[in-house]
């Protein structure tokens, strides 16, 4: 592992911390971030149309490259620079090919999940019959157990590499050292990661419970809080 970077091992109360700070960069340009984030989501969606599977490849591939773009713009926002549209596609412009290959490694790994949750048991919807989410859930009686295991194991994944998107867009690193580097903090401060998951789960609830309302605050902070997070785990600063 590279000398020069060292990972701080922080309280588990900082998790929480990092949602806090993050809005309050959110709160200084909200209409910018409300915009980012609606970008993203609308490239996102308007990628998940291709039909044939094709867009669902591209956008789990582009993921990460968005995230380097969010925790971009944050240092950015962070050092007193205006926050602009144009910082959605700031990640395209640092270590590309090394962000793509993380978002085919993470959508590698939930393929894996969908098949082992598909071998412990988890019931397919009939092809032959348009899906019907009240039926299904009928169908899922009893399974709850896999869907848990799945989730679980998802989530193990996702915050097992969240700082490898800023570890590279940052330090230029391959795929593989940023991953190694992101277990590596994530295993260090795995009290503040929990924290940090339970205060996320916490919001995202509270944004169902609005009508779906809430998230235009919930993911713009969510969005900055991968750069809080990435900040004070990492003591060496970014170049």
């Amino acid at each position: 592992m590279d000398a020069s970077l060292k990972v701080a091992e922080l309280r588990s109360a900082r998790g929480a911390a990092w949602l806090g700070e993050a809005f309050g960069l959110f709160r200084a340009a909200p209409l910018q971030w409300i915009a980012l984030c609606t970008g993203w989501l609308s490239i996102t969606i308007l990628l998940l149309v291709i039909p044939y599977g094709v867009g669902l490849v591209i956008a789990s591939l582009l993921q990460p490259v968005f995230f380097a773009s969010f925790a971009i713009t944050a240092f950015r926002q962070a050092a007193g620079e205006r926050v602009v549209m144009g910082d959605l596609f700031r990640g395209f412009r640092r270590n590309l090919r090394a962000l793509v290959n993380l978002g085919a490694l993470l959508f590698i790994a939930e393929i894996l999940v969908v098949a082992l949750m598909a071998a412990l048991g988890l019931p397919p919807w009939p092809a032959d019959r348009p899906f019907n989410m009240p039926e299904y859930v009928e169908l899922l009686q009893g399974k709850e157990w896999v869907i848990s295991t799945g989730f679980l194991l998802s989530a193990l994944v996702k915050g097992a590499l969240w700082f490898a998107p800023p570890l590279i867009a940052f330090h230029e690193m391959p795929t593989t050292h940023a991953m190694r580097w992101s277990l590596y903090a994530a295993l260090t401060n795995v009290g503040a990661m929990v924290v940090y998951g339970l205060a996320l789960a916490l919001l995202f609830v509270a944004g169902w419970l609005t009508f779906g309302i809430g998230f235009i605050v919930i993911l713009p902070v969510m969005a900055i809080s991968t750069y809080i997070g990435y900040r004070e785990v990492f003591e060496t600063k970014p170049a």
